[in-house]
């Protein structure tokens, strides 16, 4: 019975326990805000019914209540320095008035008490005449006020010498033995009003001179830490705390800048050096001034703590623009991303070891050390366009083996499936000291946007000198005067641009930017989790539109090689289908030369990009597709070629259509072999071919009749791929020997 109570009592004050947590912490407070709070009752009311771990449990949440209110009061305090500050002067104020006060009430009430006693004594001469007379009593009182005029006189010569002497201890305790008199007297009324007042003006003058005396010892550099921080303690105890902090302060920010002086006369340079002895410095002398403020005035005083705060900031302040000045500026001028972050490193490291102390300063630093970042940023990226520019000029664009280690480069380790150029290789270098300079800035200025929105931004430039390396780009065609990279002459060499792209694109940048990415999202995040963040994955596919850009000039190039001759003039013509039927003779019927031509160059580029782009074949086979799809597309969209086939001065005949579908369903078969032919590009061929035949049908000839069957189509077209292939072996078979396609195609033809 005894355990089923204890428990459910447990249970109680736990839900009791939970309640409260749930609360907001003004709620939790409301109990102990009231005038009539009790501390006593409460611990009675929690405590009558409950076991030592109940016991135990109530203590540990009133620790925490605790905790939390002082948290509470520290927010309020930093939230309101100012505030704080103006408050704390105007009570000092208020509170020298109300001691003078106090003191003018003190002297007219003994004058009023002096006034009466006067009266009553001379009313008692009148009465009893022959009990008391006159001379007894002035000879009485002239006894008394004697006794006590000579203590006076030798507590005041004993003050002066201890003045003088500048024994503060002992100069206190007379102070406070003279006020004990002076009160008792008062209390006694064994001085005079005008005797009391004299008394008490003379011992306020001389904790007036005593506190002077400490001010000036308080300012005084030659004061060691020790005795600056019982002099700041003994003024304080004289009443007079705020200024005894504000001196306190003031010595501090004096010597700090004494240090500094000698500091910069003792450095021929403003390096990382300078910063780290500067730091150091600063932020200790922030932190010694902030435990002697601690253990002189305590933490039960907001407004010392706000105007400590308050001194800090500014000191932090002047720290900043002075490493700005001669350190970061001239770094951040030079692009000198290194020096800027071991800087700053630095200063953050320092600056973080007060955030113990409440002092939590790298707001105010990093609002001066931005700009100079960014400054920093800017000039760094520019030399890796500049540096990327001047390689490009002189790269063969032949692919070796990339390094994959980072600035050291006896320790780097060589890749086999990672190929690339010269200046791929060195633009890689640079990306990935870049981000390694920018990652512990990243850490205390969030700059991941910043940084890598700079890597995308000088891999697009690199991507417009390759652009510009394929021969005839549009853009050297526009400016060659800019013409500063070495022109791709080979396919190989062209290809070799794809590489280098895609490369830096999918794997190098990516992994050289990973420590960035994954330092926002947090260390305990998943590897996975962290490469499909919404931000991250837009990052890249930007990075793959750079690419894209590359393929899709290049297969411009190409289409552009076949379409049109040297000289300007279109190969890629509806006459070369019109003029067949000019001709009376049977045509031979084999594929176009320029497909033939477009036969040979997918082939050999995909022979190239099978040995460039190792584990990336899909990128290869997207770009044939695109090829393919440049070529084809230019003929869909061609309103002269269409126009001339469709009316004419004379239309497509029936050899003509014959040759274009031969043609056509050529391109899809080899295109189908080599696994590029997409859905996209077999719709086209197919719209294609249906508006040549209904060009055909509309002059009045039935297409179909004069066309072959289907069949016929794809022999001839495989055969075709094994003659240019060099796989064509049809033994001593005359009817199969398609030396001259003539002979398959009217045998084909004649059997329909």
């Amino acid at each position: 019975m005894e355990g089923r109570t204890r428990g459910s009592m447990s249970s109680s004050i736990g839900d009791s326990a939970d309640l409260e947590a749930n609360l907001t912490l003004s709620d939790r407070l409301k109990v102990f805000k009231s005038s009539g709070f009790d501390p006593d009752s409460y611990v009675t009311s929690k405590c009558q019914h409950m076991n030592e771990k109940e016991i135990r449990h109530l203590c540990s949440y009133l620790v925490e209540l605790k905790k939390a209110s002082a948290e509470e009061m520290r927010k309020s305090v930093y939230a309101n320095y100012a505030a704080f500050i103006r408050t704390s002067k105007e009570i000092s104020a208020l509170e020298g008035q109300l001691l003078s006060m106090r003191n003018l009430l003190s002297a007219q009430a003994a004058l009023v008490h002096g006034l009466a006693d006067g009266v009553h004594i001379s009313s008692l001469c009148a009465d009893d005449a022959d009990d008391l007379t006159d001379e007894v009593l002035y000879d009485i009182e002239n006894k008394q006020l004697s006794s006590i005029e000579n203590w006076v006189i030798e507590f005041f010569d004993r003050l002066e010498v201890l003045l003088a002497e500048k024994r503060v201890e002992e100069a206190m305790a007379a102070l406070e033995e003279g006020r004990q008199v002076a009160a008792e007297a008062n209390e006694r009324r064994s001085l005079s009003p005008n005797a009391l007042l004299s008394l008490n003006n003379a011992i306020r003058e001389k904790r007036q001179e005593l506190a002077d005396q400490l001010a000036e010892s308080i300012c005084q550099p030659s004061t060691r830490a020790g005795e600056l921080r019982s002099t700041v303690l003994a003024l304080k105890k004289l009443g007079d705390g705020p200024r005894a902090h504000t001196l306190l302060l003031r010595s501090y920010e004096k010597r700090l800048q004494a240090n500094i002086q000698s500091l910069r006369a003792s450095n021929t340079s403003y390096g990382v050096a300078f910063a780290a002895a500067l730091s150091q410095l600063v932020f200790s002398t922030i932190a010694q001034a902030s435990s002697d403020s601690l253990a002189v005035v305590g933490e039960e005083e907001p407004a010392y703590s706000s105007e400590l705060v308050t001194w800090s900031v500014k000191q932090a302040e002047s720290f900043a623009l002075l490493l700005k000045r001669h350190t970061l500026a001239s770094s951040a001028a030079a692009g000198s991303l290194r020096v800027t972050a071991e800087c700053i490193q630095l200063c953050s490291s320092h600056c973080s070891l007060l955030e113990s102390r409440g002092l939590a300063l790298a707001p105010v630093l990093l609002k001066h050390f931005r700009p100079c970042v960014e400054q920093a940023l800017t000039g760094n990226l520019k030399r890796i366009e500049q540096s990327s520019a001047a390689l490009a000029a002189s790269d063969d664009w032949m692919l070796t083996y990339t390094p994959t280690g980072s600035r050291a480069s006896s320790t780097a380790q060589i890749a086999p499936h990672l190929k690339l150029s010269v200046s791929a290789i060195r633009f890689n270098s640079m990306v990935q000291e870049f981000l390694e300079d920018a990652g512990p800035l990243d850490e205390v200025l969030q700059l991941d946007g910043v940084a890598l929105d700079g890597v995308l931004q000088v891999f697009n430039a690199y991507v417009d000198l390759l652009i510009n390396a394929l021969p005839g780009s549009a853009e050297t065609e526009e400016n060659p005067v800019h013409r500063i990279v070495k022109v791709a002459e080979t396919e190989a060499q062209q290809t070799a641009l794809l590489a280098n792209a895609l490369l830096l694109a999918d794997e190098l940048i990516p992994r050289s930017a990973s420590k960035i990415l994954s330092s926002n999202t947090g260390q305990s995040t998943p590897s996975k989790d962290r490469q499909n963040r919404p931000e991250q994955r837009e990052w890249k596919r930007k990075l793959q539109r750079s690419v894209d850009r590359l393929r899709d000039s290049f297969c411009r190039q190409h289409a552009l090689e076949l379409i049109f001759t040297e000289e300007g003039e279109v190969r890629l013509s509806s006459q070369m289908y019109i003029a067949m039927d000019e001709i009376v003779e049977e045509p031979e019927w084999f594929p176009s030369p320029i497909f033939q031509e477009l036969f040979a160059k997918l082939t050999r580029i995909a022979s190239i990009a099978s040995d460039m782009f190792v584990g990336r074949e899909r990128f290869a086979t997207i770009l044939l597709m695109r090829l393919m799809e440049t070529v084809i597309l230019w003929i869909s969209d061609d309103q002269t070629f269409w126009e001339e086939i469709e009316t004419g001065p004379k239309p497509l005949g029936p050899h003509g259509l014959q040759q274009f579908y031969l043609d056509m369903e050529f391109v899809m078969i080899f295109a189908s072999q080599g696994r590029y032919l997409s859905r996209n590009l077999h719709q086209v061929i197919k719209n294609i071919i249906a508006r040549a035949i209904e060009a055909v049908a509309a002059t009045g000839l039935d297409p179909y009749r004069t066309l072959p069957e289907d069949e016929w189509f794809a022999e001839v077209a495989q055969i075709a791929i094994k003659m240019l292939t060099g796989k064509a072996n049809f033994g001593g078979h005359v009817e199969r020997d398609v030396t001259s396609p003539s002979v398959s195609s009217a045998k084909s033809y004649t059997s329909n």
